[in-house]
């Protein structure tokens, strides 16, 4: 049988790492998403952390499989900015959902819906899949996280860990 007679689809991906735009990458990950597939990719940044750290790869799976609720991480079109962001579902109001980075000390807001593409699935790092942050205890998270507790713990352990830095300099 010819792979074109089974229609199957497919993606090759170069051995090498490369990176994409923040166009480009939307709109792969929604052309992804549209076919109810998940996406992987390597995720930049540090507003997430602990929970999902720079360089963890992330797997987005379509909302068409899975519920938006409090305590999920989502990615979502930044309605001011129109980037692409992973953050936390800490709120909702009709459909709107107030999201938030888990270590930041400002929220995004309350974002419409549409702007949401898919729902975190799987976070693995060093090739080891990390639960923590996707199971019940996202519940705790997102109630601490709204009320801003972990970006203040994050500062005081940058603040901490700088002074030592400079200290052992």
């Amino acid at each position: 049988m010819k792979l074109d007679e089974a229609k199957t689809e497919y993606c090759v991906v170069p051995e090498e790492e490369f990176s994409l735009s923040g166009e480009a990458m939307t709109g792969l990950l929604q052309a992804v998403l549209d076919r109810r597939a998940p996406f992987k990719f390597k995720a930049r940044g540090f507003s997430m952390s602990p929970f999902i750290k720079n360089g963890d790869v992330v797997t987005i799976s379509p909302l068409i499989n899975h519920s938006i609720g409090f305590g999920k991480s989502v990615v979502f079109i930044h309605p001011q900015t129109g980037k692409l962001v992973i953050h936390r579902v800490v709120g909702q109001k009709g459909s709107r959902y107030f999201i938030k980075g888990d270590s930041i000390a400002d929220a995004d807001g309350f974002v419409p819906k549409k702007n949401i593409l898919g729902i975190v699935t799987r976070v693995e790092r060093e090739a080891r899949s990390v639960h923590f942050g996707l199971g019940p205890e996202r519940f705790v998270i997102a109630f601490l996280s709204k009320g801003r507790f972990f970006s203040f713990i994050f500062w005081i352990w940058r603040t901490i860990s700088s002074s030592i830095r400079n200290l052992m300099l």
